[in-house]
């Protein structure tokens, strides 16, 4: 028993060495026939995209650039696959510093045309890499020297509050920023957004970073904002009102039965306790009364305190008299 305990060990060692052979010449030709069709693909003539950044060097101190001062061209290339890796994985192409005062003109741009950008690029690259594509067909810079002004900053955006929660407040900092661009653009703009804002069941306090949107050719100081927005749990109250009386002849009076109301209205917690019945205007109508009498007269409510909504008479209609 102890001999055959013996021969299958040896056994199943000689089977686990061979396999573990065949497992690492396996490997290695996989990994050799990988090489060869590496260096086959990496020699035949492909097509990849690259980006060059293009910055805008010597500028006057007086000068404001009202756009990016560092902008991107994109090419497409044509050259064999090793080649093309020089580019993308490499440092062959390196980016480009252009002189302000080479393309400045007297509109307040600086216009590079396609073919400048074309020369300057293939400076950097092999004789035998073409250029099949480049976008875009020019770049432009904006600048003035100087003009600007302050502009409020608005909330922009949607916002989907949770259920029996409401919004409300929305707090930009700082509320305004200062705009640099043309003449005719600073005529023009009279406030600026953010970019949007969408939030969905919101109910809790959000406090984010918001870009300014600004038009092409106009910079934003600061070009971020700060942005808070506050919910509210949503909360039911009623509260007597009086009746106010109007258009009332002076030789006449009139008299409400109850002289008071109550307004049944929807408000966040955090106003509950500061509505008060002086911030409504419930109204009897002398003039209607006296052009069509009836047993009733009719309530209106005309006004209501910020921040209330749903705001509702539980009486629409009361008793009255009218007194000489």
């Amino acid at each position: 028993m102890a001999d055959n305990r013996g021969f299958l060990g040896k056994v199943k060692a000689f089977l686990l060495k061979y396999s573990s052979r065949k497992t690492l010449i396996f490997l290695f030709f996989c990994i050799l026939s990988g090489f060869f069709w590496m260096m086959l693909s990496l020699n035949e003539i492909m097509e990849k995209d690259v980006a060059i950044n293009v910055t805008l060097t010597g500028i006057p101190h007086d000068v404001v650039i009202t756009s990016d001062e560092t902008d991107t061209v994109r090419l497409t290339l044509r050259d064999k696959g090793y080649q093309l890796g020089a580019y993308l994985f490499g440092n062959k192409l390196k980016p480009i510093a252009v002189k302000f005062s080479t393309y400045a003109n007297d509109n307040g741009r600086v216009v590079i045309p396609a073919a400048e950008l074309l020369r300057i690029i293939s400076k950097q690259l092999y004789g035998s890499t073409q250029v099949v594509a480049m976008k875009p067909d020019k770049l432009e810079f904006f600048f003035n020297y100087g003009a600007n002004k302050r502009v409020p900053v608005r909330f922009q955006g949607e916002v989907n509050m949770g259920d029996n929660y409401y919004l409300s407040a929305t707090r930009i900092m700082p509320d305004s920023v200062t705009i640099y661009a043309n003449d005719e653009q600073l005529e023009q703009i009279q406030h600026v957004n953010i970019e949007p804002l969408n939030i969905d069941n919101m109910t809790d306090t959000v406090r984010t970073t918001a870009k300014i949107e600004r038009p092409k050719g106009v910079k934003a100081v600061p070009p971020k904002v700060n942005v808070e927005l506050h919910s509210d749990v949503m909360t039911e109250k009623t509260i007597e009102v009086p009746i106010k009386c109007i258009n009332i002849p002076e030789n006449k009076v009139l008299r409400t039965f109850p002289s008071k109301v109550p307004v049944r209205f929807v408000v966040g917690a955090g106003k509950y306790r500061t509505i008060t019945a002086e911030g409504f205007l419930v109204v009897a109508d002398y003039e209607e009364l006296s052009s069509t009498p009836g047993e009733k007269c009719k309530l209106y409510l005309k006004a209501t305190p910020n921040g209330v909504t749903n705001a509702r008479l539980e009486i629409n209609s009361v008793d009255y008299l009218i007194e000489n």
